[in-house]
């Protein structure tokens, strides 16, 4: 262990600082991986963000590490770090209950290509993280697993859908996690926790069936520094034989800073109409600010989007996809129905009603255009994650519309080719952390992770170790 640093210390390093920790022999992954199960000990009676924990496979993963650091083989690229996985990702063999209690005690029988390559990498595996049902909240709470709680306040929610990934993340119990986003599941938490996430644009990185065919929709990364999420996106984007959408073409992100000296960066605090929270505001203008300390160019810019614009042109979307995708889970037996989720329902029933698919693809050519013109004169747009300070760890979530005209993920879902970095712009008076989002053009991977690095950098908050919430 390196000097100066002590087991209940290491729960706090980024999975980069870990990695050259054990590149020098300097810490064991062992080690580090009894300090984060320890921690997740601690702190899950608190945030109740784990599904399931598996210790000792995770215990034999980490000494396979240990015994290659030791041998001085190439250490693979998340050699020993500690990861969870969010449970809606499936594990041959292993539960998956979608925190539905139809599926209780559901065993899948294939596994998620992304978990096949985090494994590949070296990365030690040992816990999965909770969800709402069916991950079509932006809250987490469920009849199967209970709430999940913000470690920054526990009356709040860590988010949705990848909820608990990003409050083991807050709360020191891992160094890495996976999530996924058809609406903003990976930014929500990433915002509301004060860590950094990734939406990678459609096809990037491989999904399965159905919905690695829904350009709303993808899996990627989450972690606690630019650096972090850039090095899990390496590994798991790229093509797959198992998925004929993901792309063939690869794109290496760094959370390497540099000057955004000669970058033209669009700012919008509103997307055209959502009722934007002070404090948000004020956090996104320092975030704005920051860039400009950085060397970018910075114009306030305007979208003609706003929340009813967006919710009616995503909805007959989510009807003819995610919709569907429940109404066959019950089955049309009320009884099956009455076990779900009231969110869930709610949900299906917003969707069921929500318009012609034709006209809704028509409407999403219509909502990209301002967009793209925009982008001709910059690199990137930076606004705001999430209109509001934060949802309640209980909250219901059952109107649909209410809740989604405070999500600003929701459009780059829409035009679902961008890739989004969401990053921390500060805190709310309620202690629950705000973000931001750097959108970026088409399939721009690189420029966004450029400018979240720096932007990292220059506000210095979750690069302190002072910034993270005590829990326990």
């Amino acid at each position: 262990m390196t000097k100066g640093t002590t087991q209940m210390e290491l729960f706090r390093l980024t999975a980069t600082e870990a990695s050259e920790l054990m590149r020098r022999r300097e810490l064991s992954p062992v080690e580090l991986l009894d300090a984060v199960v320890a921690r997740t000990a601690a702190t899950e009676p608190a945030i109740n963000a784990v599904t399931e924990e598996w210790v000792e496979e995770a215990r034999a993963a980490a000494h396979v590490s240990e015994q290659r650091f030791a041998a001085g083989e190439a250490a693979r690229p998340l050699e020993g770090i500690p990861l969870m996985l969010k449970e809606e990702q499936p594990v041959a063999g292993r539960l998956a209950e979608e925190g539905c209690l139809l599926e209780r005690g559901h065993i899948a029988d294939e596994t998620h290509p992304i978990v096949e390559r985090i494994q590949a990498a070296g990365a030690v595996i040992h816990a999965r993280t909770t969800t709402p049902e069916y991950c079509c909240a932006p809250v987490t709470h469920t009849k199967l697993w209970g709430v999940t709680r913000n470690p920054w306040n526990t009356e709040f929610s860590p988010g949705g859908s990848s909820g608990g990934s990003g409050a083991v993340l807050a709360a020191g119990s891992t160094l890495l996690a996976t999530g996924s986003d058809i609406g903003g599941s990976i930014r929500i938490p990433a915002s509301f926790c004060g860590v950094v996430g990734f939406k990678p644009p459609f096809g990037r990185v491989p999904g399965i069936a159905p919905f690695n065919s829904d350009t709303y929709c993808a899996d990627g990364p989450m972690g606690r520094s630019v650096a972090d999420v850039a090095l899990l996106q390496n590994v798991i984007s790229g093509p797959w034989v198992g998925d004929a959408a993901s792309l063939r073409d690869l794109s290496t992100v760094s959370g390497a800073v540099a000057s955004l000296e000669g970058m033209r960066i669009a700012l919008c605090l509103d997307l055209g109409g959502y009722d934007v929270d002070p404090a948000v505001e004020q956090n996104t203008r320092t975030a704005a600010a920051a860039l400009v300390a950085a060397g970018a160019t910075v114009d306030l810019v305007e979208l003609p989007w706003g929340p009813e614009r967006t919710l009616a042109t995503a909805w007959p979307h989510f009807g003819a996809v995610m919709g569907p995708f429940i109404e066959q889970i019950a089955e049309g037996e009320p009884e099956r129905a009455e076990q779900l989720m009231p969110y869930t329902r709610a949900f299906a029933a917003q969707a069921a009603a929500g318009g012609e698919y034709v006209e809704g693809l028509v409407a999403e050519t219509s909502f990209y255009r301002p967009f793209a013109e925009l982008m001709t004169g910059y690199d990137a747009l930076v606004c705001p994650t999430i209109a509001t300070t934060g949802f309640a760890a209980d909250e219901p979530a059952t109107d649909s519309a209410a809740v989604f005209s405070k999500l600003m993920t929701l459009p780059f879902n829409v035009i679902g080719r961008v890739p989004v970095l969401a990053v921390p712009s500060g805190r709310a008076p309620n202690g629950v952390p705000t973000g931001v989002q750097i959108v970026g053009k088409t399939y721009d991977d690189t420029t966004v992770f450029r400018i979240g690095a720096a932007l990292e950098q220059e506000l210095g908050l979750w690069t302190d170790p002072a910034w993270w919430p005590a829990v326990v």
